[in-house]
């Protein structure tokens, strides 16, 4: 059974998880090396995954080719779906067994395709899922905060080429993500506006951190990125959860979100990167001062010493010349 503990000092969750450490190894070492080995992913080998939990599917029955997208539990898990939170104190630490569910979003059956190069259609039914799950995990009433996050590329933390995402649902509102809603929170207590619905209308005018746009969304390059080339992706209008989103919304953020991803591709040669969403917690969905959106960070250079020590980041490129130069760049 996993653990969750609290370190007392900082307030920040630890998941102790030594079943991780049976994972199998990468098939090679880099985002682009050669495509071939086994895959658990590809259509075909449905049986070497754990049964699955969502599908959209042209033609089959569960667990059999046909699909166009597959959601089934990680075969490694973070976190284990079964049992009881069972809180409790030793000394003055506090702790709780690791119970969440972690999901993976195989998104497509076509082993060599990548979020970025997907049909339209295809992009919008990975969102789409993401929202399937996270409407049924909610109803878990253990948990309290789904993290969707994507791992592109080895040293990106992906151990499959096969593009996919994945979801973890977590009995605790993750810190980093608290501490957005409590900076949200002061902001609006202040001036009664979205800090993030603030930040859209300036960067809408002075357009020198915009990489692109489309009818309902914006991608910019934020003020202050902790890496090089960090994108967001936001909705125009204010909507504090991604899950509360309409079908035209996705529509238009599938549409924006692959061309960002294309510019980055095309821009950096590929690169590995991470994505995270951040939306609002399971008992404040709806509210007036937080805004969801998607933080996409391409892995271009290492976090070392001084981060680690200080909690500062060193981003060699400024995000004006990042956004200009993706903006510069065909998608």
């Amino acid at each position: 059974m996993p653990e969750l503990r609290k370190d007392p000092i900082t307030g920040r969750w630890v998941i102790i998880s030594s079943d991780r450490g049976k994972r199998p190894a990468d098939f090679g070492d880099q985002r682009t090396k050669k495509r071939g080995g086994f895959c658990p992913f590809c259509s075909g080998n449905e049986r070497t995954t754990p049964h699955e939990i969502l599908a959209y599917r042209d033609s089959g029955l569960a667990d059999q080719p046909g699909w166009r997208l597959r959601v089934v539990p990680n075969k490694f898990p973070a976190l284990q779906i079964e049992g009881e939170l069972n809180k409790q104190g030793e000394g003055i630490f506090d702790k709780m067994n690791g119970i969440g569910a972690h999901e993976v979003f195989i998104e497509s059956p076509d082993h060599n395709a990548t979020l970025a190069t997907l049909p339209p259609k295809a992009a919008l039914e990975v969102l789409l899922a993401f929202r399937d799950r996270m409407e049924d995990l909610k109803k878990d009433r253990r948990f309290q905060y789904t993290l969707i996050f994507k791992n592109e590329g080895l040293t990106a933390g992906a151990t499959l080429e096969h593009s996919h995402s994945q979801l973890i649902a977590l009995p605790i509102v993750p810190i980093q993500v608290q501490e957005e809603i409590d900076g949200c929170r002061r902001h609006y207590d202040l001036k009664e506006r979205c800090i993030y619905c603030d930040i859209i209308r300036q960067e809408t005018q002075n357009r020198l951190r915009l990489v692109g746009e489309s009818s309902l969304f914006l991608a910019l390059a934020p003020f202050a990125p902790r890496f090089p080339f960090e994108t967001w992706v936001l909705p125009k209008r204010h909507i504090s959860c991604f899950a509360c989103s309409t079908a035209d919304d996705f529509k238009d953020f599938a549409g924006l979100l692959q061309e960002t991803l294309r510019r980055i591709d095309r821009a950096l040669s590929n690169p590995p990167y991470n994505f995270v969403i951040h939306t609002s917690p399971f008992k404040e969905e709806v509210n007036e001062y937080y805004h969801w959106h998607i933080e996409i960070m391409p892995k271009l250079t290492n976090i070392a010493g001084f981060e680690w020590g200080s909690g500062f980041y060193m981003n060699p490129t400024p995000p004006e010349e990042a956004a200009k130069f993706l903006r510069e760049m065909k998608p």
